[in-house]
């Protein structure tokens, strides 16, 4: 076994990879770059070595940095997580040229897998269903739209050496292929310096399911069941499951099956997943083969009960398999969101800042997070804008849906914007709850964007009790003050609470509350100033985020931030009558969407525009952002400097 291992990587998988070391009693070594400095995967390493400033470029993409930093502290071996190196042949070859194990694939595994034109040839060749289309080299526009008109639309047109969703245009017609073949080249160039093009049908309805390969040294291959990673946006996965809710067994064999004749042909070791599409009719195609560690691997490790880091290390170390195919039994049901930093109110614009207050929900039997990050860490612009991984784990789907959704109210994060509201409402979807799910998903159930989880009924009378009960706990604080005049007064007992523009009558009592006349059972755990309510409402626990505003509360749960007004009865009469603080008015102004870096100005104080015309490009999360105009008009003033790092509705210039 090695005594010491180098994690070529950073936030939650260098930390993830850390604790199975450690349990392992493997020392560890930790890179980092200038942002990552007070990282929490660098204090948890036994030691640590900054390799560069804070751009991947220039630190965690640089391999040499890697193998010297390797040979400093003595590391046997090096485990790449995923992203950046993780993938990289000439990596892998770099490592065994010094003498240094590469906790992963042998290196022509990785090339054979790493083209997807070249892959689906293997694929073919290996007997593994391919979806329908042309894999050879496609001369011009002519002969693409030549070729699709054979394979029959809709077709996808994929740059080669493409990934994570860059690269890929959908045509389901002549006239979309003449419009993006040359486009899709220049993308693949652009992004990965090859402009080979394939085509292929897309299938109608389709699922994305990957099945989880380990193999050994020795010949042993076997495969652990399937992932559902259907729930996507613009190609990026945001749920995952095990198992999934479409597959049966037979289907699950012959994935299984197919996938392990794939890598056995590339002479595959370590941990892998082999891609499939899957159409409504249970058909299912090869997409491409991921040579490393999934982001998504928790749900296959709490199905499984196996640690696929240390199956890794072991494989690595030239240990067989300590199991076989037969043994390998899927044991409930696993479901993990991703916890993003972006806001989904916003057009699920990035968001970038410090973590004011970052609390996950406490670790315990079906519930794990992964993280990389604590309280007061930085979510920068130079990285992936993931936070965390919340997973859970249950006997059965529905249960571990629903855990999931009372440990997403418990999920506490403060200064950047998230999506932990849009997971729980996808948690509450009742298609998603049915399990007919599609990668389409996202986009047909949410065609004008997110505005959070609209309220049932219960949860409306449920969200009034506790607004109201929260209020006279409130004021009976207050009467407790010692050097008040006039005689103690007893709280209001009788509140009229306002959701959604909706009044609702609400009688406070000892452990119930009455609203619209409905009487609801309420016993509560909080005091104020508490940023957490927890209650147990007619025999069920609910968690909800508690600010405090004025004349109500902010609560969040449920997958919605809810702005509530409480106002004992005589206060509310009187209320009625107040005139509303109109919003400012920022039609002559261009703010910026999302906390970045001005990167450009298009436009001076003087200059007429036409709407649609890019006026600023905003930098963030390695995007860059373009500011269009709305309306024609004439700027009067610049208000911000290229260069300039800028808050979220900063204003960037003014229209006359």
């Amino acid at each position: 076994m090695f005594s010491k291992i180098l994690i070529a990587n950073r936030g939650e998988i260098a930390c993830r990879v850390i604790r199975t070391a450690r349990r392992m009693g493997i020392a560890t070594v930790a890179v980092y770059s200038d942002a990552d400095a007070r990282a929490p995967h660098v204090t948890m390493a036994d030691e640590s070595v900054r390799i560069g400033p804070a751009a991947a470029s220039e630190s965690y993409l640089v391999a040499e940095k890697i193998i010297l930093a390797c040979k400093e502290t003595g590391a046997q071996a090096v485990h790449p997580g995923y992203g950046f190196l993780s993938e990289r042949e000439s990596f892998a070859r770099a490592l065994a040229d010094h003498d240094i194990a590469f906790i992963g694939p042998p290196p022509g595994a990785i090339a054979a897998m790493g083209d997807k034109i070249e892959s689906k040839k293997l694929a073919e060749a290996a007997g593994v269903s391919v979806v329908p289309g042309f894999i050879g080299e496609i001369r011009d526009t002519d002969h693409a739209v030549e070729i699709a008109g054979g394979i029959g639309y809709p077709v996808m047109m994929k740059a080669s050496a493409g990934g994570g969703g860059k690269g890929m245009r959908l045509a389901f017609s002549e006239t979309d292929v003449r419009e993006g073949f040359d486009a899709t080249k220049r993308e693949g160039l652009a992004s990965f310096g090859d402009d080979r093009v394939f085509i292929e049908k897309f299938v109608t309805d389709p699922r994305h399911i990957e099945i989880q390969l380990l193999g050994d040294q020795h010949g042993s291959i076997v495969y652990l069941g399937e992932r559902e990673c259907s729930i996507q946006r613009r190609h990026q996965k945001v749920v995952e499951e095990a198992p999934s809710p479409f597959v049966t067994p037979e289907m699950r064999e012959a994935m299984g099956k197919q996938a392990v004749a794939l890598a056995a042909a590339v002479g595959y070791t370590s941990a892998g997943t082999v891609e499939f599409i899957a159409g409504a009719d249970r058909n299912f195609y090869f997409l491409e083969m991921n040579t490393r560690l999934q982001v998504e691997h928790p749900v296959t490790e709490m199905v499984t009960g196996l640690d696929l880091v240390e199956q890794m290390i072991r494989v690595a170390v030239g240990e067989p398999l300590g199991f076989t195919q037969g043994d390998v039994q899927l044991n409930g049901w696993a479901v993990e969101t991703r916890v993003y930093a972006e806001d989904p109110y916003r057009g699920f614009l990035p968001s970038t800042g410090r973590l004011v207050r970052y609390r996950p929900p406490q670790p315990s039997e079906g519930i794990r997070v992964d993280d990389g990050v604590r309280e007061g860490s930085e979510v920068s612009m130079f990285y992936d804008p993931m936070i965390a991984k919340l997973i859970t784990h249950a006997d059965t789907r529905d249960e571990a849906i629903d855990l999931q959704i009372a440990a997403l109210d418990d999920f506490e994060v403060a200064g950047i914007g998230h999506n932990i509201d849009f997971l729980s409402a996808l948690m509450q979807h009742p298609r998603f709850r049915a399990g007919q799910l599609t990668t389409g998903f996202i986009a047909e159930e949410y065609p004008e964007g997110f505005e959070g989880a609209a309220p049932s009924s219960d949860l409306t009378r449920q969200l009034a009790a506790l607004a109201a009960t929260m209020s006279v706990y409130e004021v009976d604080r207050a009467r407790s003050v010692d050097g008040q005049l006039g005689d103690p007064f007893e709280p209001p007992e009788n509140w009229v609470v306002r959701i959604n523009g909706i009044d609702h009558a609400v009688a406070v009592a000892h452990e119930s509350a009455t609203v619209d006349g409905t009487d609801i059972a309420l016993d509560l755990d909080w005091s104020p100033g508490d940023r957490r309510v927890r209650a147990l409402i007619a025999g069920e626990d609910f968690v909800a985020g508690v600010t405090r505003t004025r004349g109500g509360w902010r609560l969040a749960a449920r997958g919605a931030v809810h702005d509530i007004s409480s106002l004992p009865r005589s206060i509310a009469d009187l209320a009625r009558h107040m005139i509303e603080k109109a919003p400012p008015d920022h039609s002559k102004h261009l703010l910026s969407p999302m906390p970045g870096l001005l990167a450009k100005l298009h436009v001076a104080a003087g200059d007429k525009v036409e709407a649609g015309q890019p006026l600023a490009v905003v930098e963030a999360m390695k995007m860059e952002n373009i500011l269009r105009a709305i309306k024609a008009g004439k700027v009067s003033r610049i208000l911000a400097a290229q260069g300039e790092s800028l808050a979220v509705d900063a204003v960037i210039m003014e229209f006359a």
